[in-house]
């Protein structure tokens, strides 16, 4: 399996998702990144700048979230 492009933080269609459903993919990252040792006990939606809503972990954009629930995805194979 080749991977995806990476989604840039100017995509469009990031400015789609509402609170809710980046709260649900946040828990989907807790949840998934747990097994590979990833552990983002803090982050949350944090405001939004110029229509991007920003994630707390650093302020990344939601396409950081979507990028990194996408690398985890990737990686299922090689769980253990």
């Amino acid at each position: 399996m080749s991977p995806r492009e990476p989604i840039t933080p100017s995509d469009p269609t990031t400015r789609d998702y509402t609170d809710t459903q980046l709260t649900d993919l946040i828990t989907q990252l807790h949840q998934r990144g747990q097994a590979l040792g990833l552990l983002w006990g803090s982050a949350r939606t944090n405001g939004t700048v110029n229509g991007h809503t920003l994630i707390n972990f650093g302020n990344a954009p939601v396409s950081t979230l979507l990028n990194l629930l996408t690398l985890i995805e990737e990686a299922s194979p090689w769980e253990s």
